[in-house]
């Protein structure tokens, strides 16, 4: 929602605070956002020339401008999209003054690294309006769920970096942003009572953060008997980000935090890529980025079946992300349009898979959920990972505040053989916290298996 346009000057600069701190890091928003206009006014007619003008000005652009793509893709032409090699993250793991586009340089780029939940981190760089643009596109997604990121205070649940120097500069971007982070290397009960009375006292208009932090927050508040919305009556609604969020998880959120829920599918290194609309479709972004499900070859699978999913930007004109596979596997809806893709939805990442001794080869999310749908009816199991550490033997990692049982540990077991395999060796192991990524993400399956 935006101030009225007489309101006085300071109420006016706290709205546009956002705005203003992008403005001053260089960043064109006005610019961006003046484009993005143009590209959601386009007619559904027109959509589809301008998309593939698009994708075929931003190719062009680095085969010539890009020494590393052009060396990369070994051609200098090609007749059909489905053509052009796709790229992995391991293909971009060099330095990134030889991955950037003639007349970039570091410092004059955003710079940033991704999380490496997939297992290949690496350091990438936006040039400044494709930055903006990206930031322009999110702030319109925002405002189709009433969000105003001008004036909105943030309640975020996200990692915060551990060094000195690192957390007082994210606390300042916070401050600047007008946000308050909550530190989920920390979901203690001792923590979680501290979180909720922040919400006591803060006047928070929405909730943004990793899924599995909130979740937990969630069940922590159901110990409590609290619904969130009515302790702090100005929270309007929660977005998840960043994992699995599933079903049974959805209905807890909604249900302890009094709110509408909202899922987010993006990457760092690009954009949001799939967003939930009004309608609780995951609409894929084909503002900013061109997005495919394509098979084991890189030809594009008609929609409906699964694939790979690879994904254009379509402005980084610094570094190139063109036929990108992101590591993810899904599947677009079969009524998607050019103008209005839908990801009907996410069927796990191309590296997690567990492989059984008969050979079978199961997606990890199988493995998690199976357990997670037994483990949790025990009422006491707060977050779980699997780690397979041998081709028959797993750990489950569990946060609880008392042991399982022999009788809960054999129902578990149980259900494993049911729906996967006989004769695995499950361990439980019960632990204060799990192990977070770097970046505050729960990794929920770990393979140990040599290759």
């Amino acid at each position: 929602m935006f101030v009225n346009c007489f309101a006085n000057e300071s109420i006016e600069n706290s709205v546009n605070r956002f705005k203003k701190i992008l403005r001053l890091k260089g960043f064109p928003i006005d610019q961006a956002q003046k484009e993005l206009d143009v590209i959601l006014n386009r007619s559904e007619g027109d959509f589809q020339n301008f998309n593939e003008k698009r994708r075929q000005s931003i190719l062009d652009f680095h085969l010539k401008n890009n020494s590393n793509y052009s060396q990369f893709t070994s051609k200098t032409h090609y007749n059909t999209w489905d053509e052009i090699p796709v790229m992995t993250k391991a293909d971009l793991q060099k330095p990134l003054k030889d991955r950037l586009s003639k007349r970039y340089k570091t410092s004059k780029v955003f710079v940033n690294k991704t999380s490496g939940s997939s297992g290949h981190p690496f350091i990438f760089a936006k040039d400044k309006y494709a930055h903006a643009l990206t930031w322009a596109h999110i702030i319109w997604l925002y405002q189709q769920h009433g969000i105003d990121m001008n004036s909105y205070f943030e309640a975020r649940f996200y990692g915060i970096p551990k060094d000195a120097v690192g957390y007082r500069k994210e606390r300042l971007k916070d401050f600047l942003a007008n946000r308050h982070r909550f530190d989920i290397f920390d979901l203690s009960q001792s923590n979680l009572h501290k979180f909720l009375e922040l919400f006591k006292e803060k006047s928070f208009d929405y909730i943004n953060g990793y899924t599995s932090s909130i979740v937990l927050f969630a069940k922590f508040l159901k110990e409590q008997n609290v619904i969130l919305k009515v302790v702090c009556p100005t929270l309007k609604i929660c977005i998840t980000t960043s994992e699995m969020l599933f079903e049974d998880d959805r209905q807890l959120l909604e249900n302890q935090l009094g709110l509408k829920i909202v899922n987010e599918y993006g990457a760092s290194e690009l954009d949001v890529i799939a967003f939930e609309n009004e309608k609780g479709e995951w609409q894929l972004n084909n503002k900013t980025l061109y997005v495919e499900v394509v098979d084991d070859h890189g030809f594009a699978l008609p929609h409906g079946q699964e694939g790979d999913i690879v994904i254009t930007s379509l402005y980084n004109k610094a570094h190139p992300f063109i036929r990108y596979q992101i590591g993810d596997r899904g599947i677009i809806d079969e009524n998607s349009t050019v103008q209005k893709p839908i990801l009907k939805s996410l069927t796990g990442r191309t590296n997690d898979f567990a492989i059984l001794p008969s050979g079978k080869k199961v997606p990890a999310l199988s493995f998690y959920y199976v357990t997670k749908s037994v483990i949790e009816d025990s009422g006491l199991v707060k977050e779980i990972k699997i780690i397979q550490k041998e081709l028959s033997k797993f750990t489950i990692q569990y946060k609880a505040e008392s042991e399982l049982d022999q009788i809960q540990k054999q129902k578990i077991t149980t259900a494993v053989e049911t729906y996967l395999e006989k004769g695995l060796e499950i361990t439980f192991e019960r632990k204060n916290e799990l192990d977070r990524s770097e970046s505050g993400k729960l990794k929920q399956f770990t393979s140990q298996l040599d290759g």
